[in-house]
């Protein structure tokens, strides 16, 4: 009897406090309506992808100018190469370096190809393969152009 007691005491508590807990439940623990529907679209939660490839926010900000100067970038000068600088950078790529990509923002492979051979061609210091990976070599020859642009721009 005494086991019996105890057990039903423990069952009694347990159900206590779930019920409690449900009656102080605020509505962020509520269970959705019907009506209620989760959307998140890629854009609403996808990062900026900044991507200056070693150079400095001074060294972005002379390359956005150039841009802004040449090649239709009406973004804002803030020294992060966005997706705004690299359409800008696409455009002049694909109209002079062999760039067959989407005017998309997006530095892969065919991009970096691309400024591997404006870098090459153009007398930036670039001395490497044509390979898509913008290793030490790209970079440095990047800053380089930068610098210029920073100097110029």
């Amino acid at each position: 009897m005494r086991a019996m007691t105890k057990a039903l005491v423990s069952v009694t508590t347990a159900v206590g406090i779930a019920a409690g807990g449900l009656a102080t439940a605020g509505t962020s623990f509520a269970a959705p309506t019907q009506d209620t529907k989760a959307v998140a679209s890629a854009e609403a939660v996808a990062p900026l992808a900044v991507v200056n490839l070693g150079l400095n926010a001074t060294q972005a900000k002379g390359v956005q100018r150039w841009l802004r100067a040449h090649w239709s970038y009406t973004d804002s000068i803030d020294g992060e190469l966005g997706p705004n600088s690299w359409k800008a950078f696409q455009r002049m790529l694909k109209a002079h370096h062999g760039y067959t990509g989407a005017i998309d923002g997006s530095v892969g492979s065919g991009t970096v190809s691309a400024l591997q051979r404006f870098l090459k061609n153009n007398g930036w210091g670039y001395t490497g393969a044509i390979d898509g990976v913008a290793g030490s070599g790209t970079q440095a020859a990047f800053k380089t152009f930068a610098d210029w642009c920073v100097n110029t721009y």
